[in-house]
């Protein structure tokens, strides 16, 4: 692992080291993935605006999202069966989000038992939802959750249906059993992922349901998968604790906007209120320091972390946040911002910028 210089290098062995039929399954986007590549390449139209002879002698990263304190503004993204990738799955990501001392979101579709997750280390970690036309199904996981002792519910909004994913059809991609759903949901073996999605989703979701979700639990409820400032704004009326910037990785809609560019005007319009957090793209701690000075509180690393766990298992998650924190440090030194509070919208230039000063 010393040969690895960079996040990105993990994707390349993650590719080495699974079957096909799964890299492609956590490497795909939808469609023609014009808004997966998106996702990345919208943070190269942003530029830097690095004030000098500052004090950086000293950089504090450590942010608290939620009240909960952690050493870098920097989380992991909810994503599903993490055993595909490594045999210890979901267990040895937990264990190095503790490592880092970070927050985990856990996927609703987690290979491991969240009861598993709870009891492999100790951290604070959330619960990523969907919630499926069994409202009972739904209900008993959260309160699974709050009984493992997890933080806070994160409710995925944006899959009414399943994104066309063609990797994965031409693939013939299964679901393999999940352990949490044992008992309850007797048709996941060998259903194809899209089918168990149609099968067990509920598309007629709507806002009236985040008040049933907290008549349920006491836990913070987060929304995950906002993208304009409409409903950034219902979310916000609708009484969410959180909102999660996010486009599902681009495997949902494509052609759907990049995070990068919809946050600002997210921001804006949640005025402060609650914690924005971003996640889509972030591959670099240039990116980071872009997603926060344009209002994030935080960012979610998704596939990296998949593609670390593939390749190097537990030790592999560690590399790859611990890449990203050291290149966070780097850029708020040499942007003149010893904290996570001196990363201003002054410290970046959009690409519109860009282009008005030119005319």
């Amino acid at each position: 692992m010393d040969q690895i210089v960079n996040v990105n290098e993990f994707q390349e062995l993650a590719k080495r080291a699974l079957p096909k039929m799964y890299f492609d399954f956590y490497s795909g986007g939808a469609e023609d993935q014009h808004t997966l590549k998106e996702n990345v390449e919208a943070f190269t139209r942003i530029m830097f605006r690095p004030r000098v002879l500052v004090d950086v002698s000293k950089i504090d990263m450590s942010t608290r999202i939620l009240g909960y304190p952690i050493s870098a503004p920097i989380m992991i993204a909810p994503t599903a069966m993490h055993m595909l990738a490594h045999p210890q799955g979901e267990t040895a990501t937990a264990k190095a989000a503790a490592a880092c001392n970070t927050i985990m979101i856990v996927s609703y579709m987690a290979s491991c038992t969240i009861e598993e997750v709870a009891s492999s280390c100790n951290a604070v970690r959330f619960l990523q939802i969907y919630v499926y036309k069994r409202r009972d199904v739904t209900a008993q996981m959260v309160k699974r959750a709050e009984k493992a002792g997890f933080k806070a519910i994160v409710l995925t909004v944006d899959v009414p249906k399943f994104g066309r994913r063609e990797a994965d059809i031409k693939n013939k991609m299964v679901s393999p059993q999940l352990r949490n759903f044992e008992g309850l949901i007797s048709y996941l073996e060998g259903s194809g992922v899209e089918a168990l999605a149609s099968s067990t989703f509920d598309a007629s979701l709507t806002w009236k349901d985040i008040e049933w979700l907290r008549s349920i639990t006491k836990l913070p409820i987060m929304v995950k998968g906002i993208l304009t400032r409409e409903d950034a704004l219902r979310a916000i009326e609708a009484g969410v604790d959180g909102i999660v910037v996010s486009n599902h990785g681009a495997r949902q809609l494509d052609y759907s906007p990049a995070t990068i560019t919809v946050l600002e005007e997210i921001v804006h319009v949640v005025g402060g209120r609650v914690p924005v957090l971003l996640d889509g793209g972030v591959r670099r701690g240039t990116d980071v320091f872009k997603a926060l000075a344009l209002g994030a509180q935080a960012v979610l690393i998704g596939r990296p972390v998949v593609y670390g766990l593939a390749a190097k298992g537990e030790d592999g998650v560690r590399k790859v946040i611990d890449m990203l924190k050291n290149e966070l440090e780097l850029t708020m030194a040499l942007s003149g911002c010893p904290t996570i509070d001196d990363i201003t919208r002054n410290n970046v230039r959009t690409e519109s910028e860009r282009l008005k000063s030119m005319l």
